[in-house]
């Protein structure tokens, strides 16, 4: 007997959660998952749409034109199930994230100061030695991205914004902003098992998946850390970043090295493709 087609329409999140969804026998046996990555623009083609049965999306608006989630549902069967599926992210550890174009992992913060055009070893110099928690309103800022998060998920019945309030303090949950770890993505997949009526597997099934998202971990500022008390971002604890181990300040010279060079790819950078310090 062939298996009834589900399109999972989602960004980076999609690939790790569906290894958690296809934990759960009944759903693997019952499906067979499509993964288009919404971030990227793939097309999903009006076809595929007609033979979905389960249709498994975060949420976009008109602005995405042909690919709002609008606009892909009302392309499915009258037979079809949908379910939007939570979109997460979290600027609380980096409260200076920048979504700017041009560069990877932007810091507002330390982005003014490379702007002041001086030496690296100034700039990073300055950077470090500044209070941040003087300077910014670090409560505001985490207080602010909680708030916008609760108007993503209302968009889900899947909700996950309390579990985030209630745990960030105590344990690091994201890797980058929307990278998040296995606490996250275990209850996001558990959930939607819940949700289409399906047993959820045990836990431990989900955890020796491991961390989602294991191959680059964002330093944390050690002083933001301070501020709010954080014991897993101290200055001498050591991230994982393309398989390397960086501390805060090396992370920081390596972000200055490479502004200061002009090096768009940052990700490539950190990779070793170009010489690092």
């Amino acid at each position: 007997m062939s298996k009834e087609l589900c399109i999972l329409h989602a960004n980076c999140q999609g690939e790790p959660l569906l290894e958690r969804l296809s934990c759960c026998p009944a759903f693997s046996d019952r499906y067979e998952t499509r993964l288009f990555t919404n971030y990227v623009h793939e097309p999903v083609p009006d076809t595929t749409l007609a033979g979905c049965s389960l249709f498994l999306y975060q949420f976009l608006g008109q602005k995405w034109g042909e690919l709002a989630s609008e606009n892909l549902l009302g392309k499915l069967p009258e037979t079809a199930r949908s379910l939007c599926i939570p979109n997460m992210f979290f600027k609380g550890y980096w409260p200076l994230w920048s979504g700017e174009e041009g560069f990877n992992y932007r810091c507002a913060h330390l982005d003014e100061i490379i702007d002041l055009g001086l030496s690296p070893e100034e700039t990073a110099l300055i950077f470090l030695h500044q209070d941040t928690a003087t300077k910014f309103d670090l409560l505001e800022l985490v207080a602010d991205t909680l708030k916008e998060e609760r108007e993503r998920e209302r968009h889900t019945p899947i909700k996950y914004v309390d579990l985030i309030a209630t745990n960030y303090r105590d344990k690091r949950l994201f890797n980058t902003v929307n990278h998040p770890g296995p606490m996250l993505m275990n209850h996001a997949a558990g959930e939607i098992l819940h949700n289409l009526g399906f047993e959820v597997p045990d836990p431990a099934l989900f955890e020796a998946l491991g961390d989602p998202f294991p191959e680059f971990e964002q330093p944390i500022n050690p002083k933001v850390a301070a501020f709010f008390g954080w014991d897993f971002a101290g200055p001498d604890t050591e991230y994982t970043i393309y398989g390397r181990k960086m501390t805060f300040v090396r992370y920081v010279a390596s972000y200055v090295m490479a502004r200061q060079a002009n090096i768009a790819d940052f990700i490539g950078f950190l990779q070793g493709a170009y010489i690092t310090i």
